[in-house]
């Protein structure tokens, strides 16, 4: 499977990320990609960056939206799986939301972002509740994915809980980068990259991240969107590069036979893994 990973800033306007991002998947399409990821809440600017009521107005139900429809015949029309970001409204709920059309445009499901941050810059827990859809593992057409959002990336648990489903590739929309001078200024890139690396080494399996580039506000997103193969290699990086699209070919028989070969699943112990429900 080919493997492609889109890399953009975005404007204010749904309508205008919309189109771009429709034209970054036809493109990465014609290079191949048959599997394609956009970042997280791709729609509009990073709202979260402030608690600002106006915004629940941008959430939509999932079977009444704008914009889902769009891509969910993309998919069909160039047969390709499409992972979509979207802020989703279910009655009185609000969600940070993904939901994968396969490649003949099949909804397979909505996944709900489980780990919410809440921090300068970073303000979610104002506007979404913690996702209740539990961790998911679609079936594709071109192999058996896995896809958590953002702040999940950083929670091992999440990683193995779809590694353990049968997933051998875990994707990652992604809304990060610099940090304000009360959290430390720190830049986490690398970290960023680097605790899902672990995932890779840990699991066994592919990972693909994309993330958004440029001045948003008082945020800087840095990109350094990735694919990792599953022995924890970069093999395809997108720098801070702006509206780009990075592609990866995947062999999911080969990571098949190398996760059997480690044994890291063979030699669990979820009995002894009980102090991981609690507090």
């Amino acid at each position: 499977m080919k493997l492609g990973i889109i890399q953009s800033s975005f404007a204010p306007k749904t309508e205008d990320n919309v189109a771009k991002m429709t034209i970054a998947i036809r493109k990465a399409a014609q290079e191949g990609a048959q599997v394609i990821l956009m970042p997280e809440l791709f729609a509009n600017h990073y709202f979260p960056q402030r608690e600002r009521g106006e915004y629940f107005a941008l959430a939509q139900p999932r079977d009444d939206h704008s914009f889902l429809g769009v891509f969910q015949e993309l998919a069909a029309e160039l047969q390709v799986v499409l992972p979509v970001s979207f802020f989703e409204r279910d009655r009185t709920a609000y969600f940070n939301s993904v939901v994968v059309f396969d490649a003949d445009g099949k909804d397979l499901g909505v996944y709900r972002k489980a780990h919410i941050p809440d921090g300068p810059w970073y303000e979610e827990k104002y506007y979404f509740a913690p996702g209740d859809t539990g961790f998911r593992c679609y079936d594709t057409r071109y192999g058996k994915i896995g896809v958590a959002i953002c702040w999940d990336q950083w929670f091992p648990e999440c990683a193995r809980a779809m590694a353990l489903m049968g997933a051998g590739l875990l994707l990652y929309p992604s809304a990060i980068g610099s940090e304000p001078e009360e959290a430390g200024a720190i830049n986490t890139s690398a970290l960023w990259r680097r605790v899902m690396v672990g995932h890779a080494v840990a699991n066994s399996v592919y990972i693909g991240a994309a993330n958004r580039v440029g001045q948003e506000g008082e945020m800087d997103f840095y990109g350094t969107s990735f694919i990792a193969d599953y022995r924890g290699e970069i093999i395809a990086d997108g720098g801070g590069e702006d509206n780009c699209i990075i592609t990866a070919e995947l062999d999911f028989h080969a990571q098949g036979e190398f996760q059997a070969e480690m044994g890291f699943f063979r030699d669990r112990r979820p009995d002894l893994y009980g102090s991981l429900l609690g507090r």
